[in-house]
């Protein structure tokens, strides 16, 4: 579809692997483009762009599972398996009204974003203002962070108050994931009729989810904050109040958003580093971010502790974790690490740019996070085909393995290999 000369803005076909990319980078909300969306597709490519996200946001298994109960076909077990494994839930109880839910849920808080947007871009823009603030709600909901506004993403508006507090809101929102979603709304329901302690109350799933994402936005904002304070090229010449405002939203925009209110090739080295790790960690599970997770971070960081204070056992917030779990972990980083290495690796082959930017880019890719320091319309057509294959395997890799994981446990071998000890580290 965005092959069609009706997609394009000028009226002339854009060429397939422009359009190959633009499609995968939508619907793996990555956010990473080849040309400018907002100068290069008409309003019909940008239509086709914002279902692609629509779509890539919620999951594919999301949007056929809400057809089918639009359309009042009965789900099979076949059908919720598949939904079970996508949303990694434990339970097939109430998987229908779960799917509900997330669809409402995503619908409403798009809506109130388009509309919080619009008091914005409606006066700058018009009518055209409309689609704008649509367009930018769903894709920061979605954690895309593909815009229609300017071909520098958010730089115009890296200190406007309200397009910087609308699109993180958006962007952690669509991060934290939707189990948190609804058991913070089953806590607070709780509260009404007796005595909660708010987090106390919280699964196991939530404290990890909520504590990870608040330290890693605050500490990455932090270390940007003083890494940046004084780089002109950035927010040297801000205000203090403003170059706290730039810190967090690039705190919280790696999180695998992938607007930009500083030019990424700008940053000190130091902040483009800890903008890796922020990337490569992502948002939350059953959410709409990419990355290995924030969970399965805080699972891997516990299970070293562990492993250094000799204990069995790994545990948080006073839990034990399964063996299962933590071994789901490390599969999931692992194979992501991978991903990464290969994919800088061939890039590092067929092109002879800044070892930084192209490490920067190849996670961006594989995170899902679409930052990029200003290399991605540089890319020839073998590159763009590595970061076609990164951007896909990284929303699709680490997902299918942990599937794979879960799977497999009612398929063990009952006959075990001897056991022999071995020296690590």
């Amino acid at each position: 579809m965005l092959c069609l000369p009706i997609s394009s803005a000028d009226g002339k076909a854009k060429p397939f692997l422009d359009a190959l990319f633009t499609a995968t980078t939508s619907t793996c909300v990555t956010g990473l483009v080849v040309m400018p969306t907002v100068s290069s597709w008409s309003i019909f490519g940008q239509v086709v762009i914002l279902i692609l996200i629509q779509i890539g946001g919620l999951g594919v298994i999301t949007i056929m599972s809400g057809l089918m109960i639009i359309l009042h076909k009965k789900m099979g077990i076949g059908d919720r398996l598949l939904l079970q494994d996508a949303f990694n839930l434990n339970s097939l109880s109430g998987l229908v009204r779960f799917v509900k839910k997330v669809v409402t849920g995503t619908l409403i808080i798009e809506g109130i974003g388009a509309l919080l947007y619009m008091t914005v871009f409606i006066p700058q823009f018009g009518a055209k203002g409309i689609w704008i603030s649509v367009f930018t709600s769903v894709s920061a909901f979605c954690n895309a962070g593909i815009d229609i506004i300017a071909e520098n993403s958010l730089c115009d508006y890296a200190l406007n108050p309200v397009i910087n507090m609308v699109t993180c809101s958006l962007i952690i929102l669509g991060g934290i994931g939707y189990i948190v979603w609804w058991d913070v709304l089953r806590v607070l329901k709780n509260a009404r009729t007796k005595k909660v302690r708010f987090f106390k109350d919280l699964t196991l799933h939530s404290k990890i989810a909520i504590t990870a994402t608040f330290i890693l936005i605050f500490v990455g904002a932090a270390f940007i904050f003083a890494f940046e304070y004084n780089n002109p090229q950035t927010m040297g010449d801000y205000t203090l109040l403003q170059k706290a405002e730039v810190s967090l939203f690039q705190s919280v925009t790696t999180r695998t958003a992938g607007f930009a209110t500083v030019p990424q090739e700008n940053l000190t080295n130091a902040s483009a580093i800890v903008c890796l790790l922020l990337m490569f960690i992502g948002g939350s599970p059953v959410g709409t971010a990419g990355g290995i997770k924030t969970v399965t971070f805080a699972v891997i960081i516990a299970a070293a502790i562990a492993s250094i204070r000799n204990k069995e056992d790994t545990e948080l917030f006073g839990r034990r974790l399964t063996k299962q779990v933590v071994s789901k972990a490390m599969a999931v980083t692992c194979m992501s690490f991978i991903i990464i290495f290969t994919s800088t690796v061939l890039l590092s082959a067929v092109t002879d740019a800044n070892v930084l930017d192209i490490v920067y880019e190849t996670v961006s890719a594989t995170a899902t996070v679409g930052l990029t320091r200003n290399f991605t319309s540089s890319l020839g057509s073998v590159g763009k085909l590595i970061i076609i294959i990164a951007m896909y395997l990284g929303r699709v890799g680490p997902i299918s393995l942990a599937v794979a994981f879960k799977r497999s446990k009612d398929n063990q071998n009952i006959v075990r290999n001897p056991t022999e000890e071995i020296s690590v580290g």
